[in-house]
């Protein structure tokens, strides 16, 4: 199941795994297979092509990086059962690495799934050479949750024109340029059967927010698997996100004092997509240091 019918000049993806519940996960890689492999996880409403020019660049440094798209976006397949969350995408995860061989991986994760990936790491399911968690941490802002929520949740009946669809995401992130030409857009919607556009997301996955009780529980666990790091990490932090505050990137630091951190100043919560060099060039900097590149 899917959102609909894949636009004229959407990429195929290279390759499809096997996920979690049989779910057929799609991705794209760079760089040569048997090379350091950088599993390159997206965010909430994103999909693998966010990570395409972090993708090329360490794919030409010597690594094998991969980036899939989450279950229940872009080419992957919706679950019909409503299996989505952070233990199932977890498990995912554990077996795009086995598909890769096993050999452990750098994970780098924004937002959903830095999530994901500090679970995975941090609970013990995979085990990983390096993270890097990027404008996502224990702490968030209960603010900045809800605009994303809103508008993932925005517009259930789609819309008229990639027009309409270059409005909304211009409203929803001021700070970006508005595209030239709207060919790129194509990647993010679906045409369905009655010509509309909608996202390519899953409009059942469940993104709550939870009462104080659930949001404390989530908040100690991914503190509890943040104590529980022991491999290089480095934190990234938007300098405008709504999302993680300074106060809540020095709160991880306190939890990993061994984490390196770089706060990107003119990226909000989308930081690769936002300042996409200067993101480059940190992580590019910080596995060079800490897990270069191998055949």
């Amino acid at each position: 199941m899917s959102a609909g019918e894949r636009l004229p000049g959407t990429p195929e993806p290279m390759y499809r795994w096997t996920g979690a519940y049989g779910l057929s996960i799609a991705g794209d890689s760079w760089g040569e297979p048997g090379a350091q492999p950088v599993i390159l996880m997206h965010g909430g409403g994103q999909t693998r092509h966010a990570w395409k020019g972090a993708g090329e660049r360490l794919g030409a440094a010597g690594y094998h990086a991969v980036a899939p798209d989450a279950r229940g976006h872009g080419d992957s397949e919706w679950s019909g059962e409503g299996h989505y969350g952070p233990d199932v995408m977890a498990e995912d995860l554990r077996l795009l690495i086995r598909a890769l061989g096993g050999h452990p991986p750098v994970l780098v994760g924004a937002s959903m799934g830095g999530s994901t990936s500090l679970l995975a790491v941090g609970e013990g399911r995979v085990e990983a050479a390096a993270l890097v968690l990027v404008d996502i941490a224990p702490r968030i802002e209960i603010d900045g949750v809800q605009r994303i929520m809103d508008f993932m949740r925005a517009r259930p009946d789609g819309f008229d024109s990639l027009e309409q669809v270059a409005d909304a995401i211009a409203a929803y992130q001021p700070q970006r340029r508005r595209p030239r030409t709207l060919d790129g857009l194509a990647k993010n919607v679906r045409r369905t059967p009655d010509g509309r556009y909608r996202w390519h997301w899953d409009p059942n996955m469940h993104i709550v927010q939870g009462d104080a009780g659930q949001r404390d529980a989530r908040r100690e666990r991914f503190e509890a698997a943040a104590r529980q790091l022991r491999i290089p990490t480095l934190l990234v932090r938007g300098g405008l996100s709504d999302l993680l505050s300074e106060e809540g990137a020095r709160h991880f630091l306190e939890l990993c004092p061994d984490s390196e951190y770089v706060n990107v100043a003119g990226a909000a919560h989308m930081v690769a997509g936002d300042r996409n060099d200067i993101f480059g060039r940190a992580v590019e900097d910080f596995l060079a240091r800490r897990v270069p590149p191998k055949a």
